[in-house]
């Protein structure tokens, strides 16, 4: 495993150690491609197998099997000749294929034939009243710290919101003893009926009875509430109560913990970045890129696998990295293509992985009061803009999230509309009458993460890096 990158330029660079990603380079690297893998975590495995290597739990049942499965992935991976660089924050990418990353405190610029991008998906905003208050935590938070350190609350904890990884959590957190007092699902009623026409496609794929079981499970011992309408959070300084409404009867909960999520969404800011287009997907309500069938996108040269490309899961990461790789091997070494699975084959094998998911998409599609917020909700948490903040800037004149950052500086702070961009979007369109097409997203540059001014600092000194700095 290498700490700086050995060569100027690589056949393929791969950008994420998630599912995606780690089968990517095995494909890419095991074809005899001069492979580099960047990943900004301290191992491998994403956020799905996030400590693959080196959590502390042994016990594989607390887990479960799909976790473990990355094992073999991994090390699949790392054997395959693939140069792998660990906590390496990819920053640019350009047309070009040029990269721009940061390793131990420097930067450089790496050039490639093929760039598949795989850093996967982020936990959707989820803008209620205090969600900006110490002691609220989204639940891919709280699951990295169970992963990666056995971490699990042992305070007065409510989960509220809905989707698979809510039911997974929760699983977990009480198989390692943690406490939950309460499970609030916002899943809307309607959304049942909606999803009845995919039923039989869902019932028959493998998440029908690992989803079933979980809900069991966590059901035997937690009290769970459905058709939760409203949530907001309570405190001074500091998380104190929970207040919820489901069955036309409010309740309040003292609550040292909660835990919120409502589903996951592409992680799409490096790709917008380097001019990938995207569009407004209908259903999974976000952003996603126009990719054909292997994953190319519409920059010639880049090609996007696993969430980052639409949320599929973790096996259907796994297949779509292999074909995105496949298809860098047929255009750049066509002789070798011939020692890897066809085509046909791996198309099968993801739309097997793929099977159900559409019904778990009309059923986790998250209820409107719960992405378009209303009155003093912060919708910004960097710039601690509200969404009565936005609508107001539209009355004014604001036509879209990009005027919005002169107005408001939305999408300027730290997390670079991570934790707005949809929120904006959508209040915006809703605000003018408009689809969230029509209204568009952030225009995202480089960096696309926050760095150093001493890793730019960092660079070599030529005219090219100079004209690199400049275009980006």
């Amino acid at each position: 495993m290498s700490t700086v990158p050995k060569r100027d330029t690589y056949d393929v660079i791969v950008i994420g150690a998630g599912p995606a990603g780690l089968a990517a380079a095995a494909t890419a690297a095991g074809a005899g491609l001069s492979t580099l893998m960047l990943d900004e975590n301290a191992g491998p495995g994403g956020q799905v197998w996030r400590g693959i290597a080196s959590t502390p739990i042994k016990n594989e049942a607390v887990l479960g099997a799909d976790y473990w499965s990355g094992a073999e992935i991994a090390k699949a991976a790392q054997g395959s000749g693939a140069e792998i660089i660990h906590r390496a924050t990819v920053w640019s990418l350009d047309r070009n294929l040029e990269l721009g990353v940061s390793i131990g405190g420097g930067s450089a610029f790496i050039k490639a034939r093929r760039v598949i991008i795989a850093t996967g998906a982020l936990e959707r905003p989820f803008p209620i009243p205090g969600w900006t208050l110490p002691g609220v935590m989204t639940a891919g938070a709280a699951q990295t710290m169970l992963k990666s350190s056995g971490l699990v609350p042992d305070g007065r904890t409510v989960i509220a919101g809905q989707g698979p990884l809510l039911w997974l959590l929760a699983a977990q957190i009480l198989r390692l003893g943690g406490r939950i007092d309460r499970v609030l699902d916002t899943t809307p009623r309607g959304n049942y009926f909606a999803a009845l026409p995919h039923a039989f496609a869902f019932m028959t794929s493998p998440y029908f009875a690992k989803g079933l079981s979980m809900m069991r499970e966590v059901k035997a011992r937690v009290p769970v509430v459905k058709g939760v309408i409203e949530l907001s959070a309570s405190g001074d300084g500091q998380l104190a109560s929970v207040s919820y409404v489901a069955g036309g009867k409010r309740e309040t909960l003292a609550t040292d913990l909660l835990l919120l999520h409502q589903g996951v969404v592409p992680n799409v800011n490096l790709a917008m970045a380097a001019g990938v287009e995207h569009r407004w997907d209908e259903l999974q309500l976000c952003w996603s890129p126009v990719l054909d069938a292997n994953g190319a996108s519409s920059v010639e040269g880049i090609a996007i696998a696993g969430d980052g490309a639409g949320i599929g899961g973790a096996q259907a990461a796994v297949w779509r990295g292999r074909i995105a790789a496949r298809a860098a091997v047929a255009a750049l070494a066509p002789d070798a293509v011939a020692k890897l699975p066809s085509l046909a084959s791996l198309h099968g094998e993801l739309k097997r992985a793929e099977r159900g998911r559409l019904f778990l998409d009309t059923l986790f599609q998250p209820a409107k009061p719960f992405r378009i917020p209303s009155g003093d909700t912060i919708v910004c948490r960097c710039e601690e803009i509200t969404a009565q903040d936005v609508r107001d800037s539209v009355a004014i004149g604001a036509t879209g999230p990009n005027q919005l950052k002169a107005y408001r500086r939305t999408g300027m702070g730290p997390c670079q509309g991570r934790l707005c961009g949809l929120t904006v979007t959508e209040l915006m369109a809703e605000a003018r009458g408009k689809t969230p097409q029509e209204i568009g997203y952030y225009r995202l540059r480089a960096p696309v993460k926050p760095i150093m001014l001493s890793e730019l600092a960092a660079l070599p000194k030529n005219d090219d890096a100079v004209k690199a700095v400049v275009r980006g």
